[in-house]
């Protein structure tokens, strides 16, 4: 049997299979590949450069070559506005440019219930979260916990799962979780007219204090979550909760790129180097190929593409069906009968669905092109002491500072560049007090992907707020670093005991990525 796939490279079923269940990668993983990705292979002299500029350094005292890049050739000038995470990647030529402004048109559309007059745009909810993608990635930046009663959690969804015995016999180590019975997989707090709503997020925080070297200490703030005006009647008691803010949209075609073999030799899931690190990939079934497929994207490593992940959002989030997720109304349950036979969006022009295979693209190309600003003074004396700390504390077991993508026939825009993201985009326990006991794929109720670090420092400039981790709890870069548990324990315990001046250090220096 032949397969096509999206770039048009024709795949033989036999040879998919091979590499999903082969001899593998590794030892302790099955085999996987880059299905989405036209690859050229990497020559030895090419593996061996790689191998050398990826390294990590010694030497403290000056920048690295290509530092102040951090997306390669793709790098784009740090603006100082709110548009920082909004420019297309400096790659992109001019038909790549004309797509990525389509894809952003997209992003940012808002979609209306049905029947409608605009035809292009109805096939909203019944239930939904926003209207459009732009409204939970407000700047294409990050999103934001409510700041109080009066303000909205458009920026912060809530996923749902009830722990099953189910076995996935396809993905060793999976864990299955099942939908609320009747609110299903996510929390949908808004609705079309003559439609309930799911309920509210509700947030409240206990505080404590936690004593720095120096005689310093630093707040942190506990949410306690829970959910108001159930629409639809009770909750499954066995039903687990996980809010998360939409996270930063920057460099993340170039995170696809990245060859899946080089993320699998980070992972020590046994810890055999005895670092007391233990990152393992999360590996998710491809909605796309049919087949597992390491997964890169969302805090717990759910999506293997962007792709996939635009049409989870668009189910999920908006209600809108894709080829991927054909259900007109979007995430309703089989208890929620009313929202089933709601009207759908117009089918008639979109591949049978209300945003075609085109459409979809677009979106997911523009995700995949939105560019990486410039690093910043990254010749400072105290930023380059700061990154002596990164190091030493040992940070980068977890967020690795460099890879090298795929060299690709079909995307210029991503192909063959250094980057440096700081993550390993694996799976890390961390620890008790982060745990959302929500499992996801094999992800546990502990565990979540080392997300990138890059931008990192542009999140008040582009979004007006310093809220960091997966639910926006920590309320700055020192919070963030002080939540850290688990397998980050030690560098957490390496960061309360530095000097107060080394760890002012450290804080510049993530200001600086």
């Amino acid at each position: 049997m032949i397969l096509k796939s999206r770039s048009g490279q024709r795949v033989r079923l036999s040879a998919i299979l091979f590499i999903c269940f082969g001899t593998g990668l590794s030892a302790d993983e099955p085999g996987l590949a880059d299905l989405h990705l036209s690859v050229i292979p990497r020559t030895a002299e090419e593996a061996a450069r790689i191998a050398d500029v990826t390294g990590p350094t010694t030497d403290f005292t000056v920048p690295e070559a290509f530092e102040a890049r951090p997306a390669g050739a793709a790098t784009v000038r740090a603006r100082r506005t709110a548009d920082a995470f909004s420019q297309p990647s400096a790659l992109l030529d001019f038909e790549g440019e004309m797509d990525f402004r389509v894809g952003n048109g997209l992003f940012k559309k808002l979609w209306v219930s049905s029947p409608a007059s605009t035809l292009a745009s109805d096939g909203l909810g019944p239930l939904y979260n926003a209207r459009s993608c732009q409204r939970c990635h407000l700047k294409d930046g990050r999103g934001h916990p409510p700041e109080g009663p009066e303000d909205s959690a458009v920026s912060m969804v809530v996923r749902m799962g009830i722990l099953s015995d189910r076995e996935m016999a396809r993905i060793e180590g999976y864990i299955a979780t099942d939908p609320d019975p009747v609110y299903g997989r996510q929390l949908q707090d808004f609705s079309v007219a003559g439609h309930p709503a799911e309920g509210w997020l509700t947030i409240t925080y206990e505080e404590t204090v936690v004593a720095l070297s120096g005689g310093e200490t630093a707040t942190l703030r506990k949410p306690i979550y829970g959910v108001a005006d159930p629409g639809y009647g009770p909750f499954d008691p066995a039903t687990v909760f996980s809010p998360r803010v939409a996270p930063q949209m920057i460099g993340l075609g170039l995170l696809e790129a990245i060859p899946v073999e080089d993320i699998l030799a980070g992972a020590d899931p046994e810890d055999l180097d005895d670092d007391g690190i233990s990152g393992r990939p999360n590996i998710v079934m491809s909605a796309e190929y049919g087949v597992p497929m390491l997964g890169r994207f969302g805090v717990k490593a759910t999506a293997p593409t962007l792709r996939q992940q635009s049409a989870d959002a668009f189910s999920n989030d908006i209600g809108i069906s894709t080829t991927l997720h054909p259900a007109g109304f979007g995430e309703c349950t089989e208890a929620q009968a009313a929202c089933r036979s709601a009207p759908d969006g117009s089918t008639d022009i979109h591949d049978g669905v209300e945003i075609g295979d085109v459409g979809l693209d677009l979106v997911a190309f523009y995700s995949a092109n939105l560019g990486v600003p410039a690093r910043r003074d990254i010749d400072d004396p105290e930023v380059l002491r700061g990154k002596e700390m990164f190091y030493e504390a040992n940070c980068t077991a977890c967020h690795r500072p460099k890879f090298v993508t795929h060299r690709l026939e079909d995307r210029p825009e991503v192909s063959f560049q250094l980057i440096w993201p700081y993550t390993d985009l694996l799976l890390h326990d961390m620890g008790e007090d982060l745990a959302d006991n929500h499992p996801a794929g094999r992800a546990d109720g502990q565990e979540w992907r080392t997300p990138p670090l890059w931008g990192i420092g542009l999140t008040q400039t582009v979004s007006g707020h310093t809220y960091f981790l997966h639910d926006g709890r920590a309320r700055s870069l020192l919070e963030a670093i002080l939540w850290h548990g688990g397998e980050a324990e030690d560098a957490k315990q390496e960061v309360i005991d530095m000097d107060p001046q080394d760890r002012a250090a450290l804080i510049r220096f993530l200001e600086s990525l």
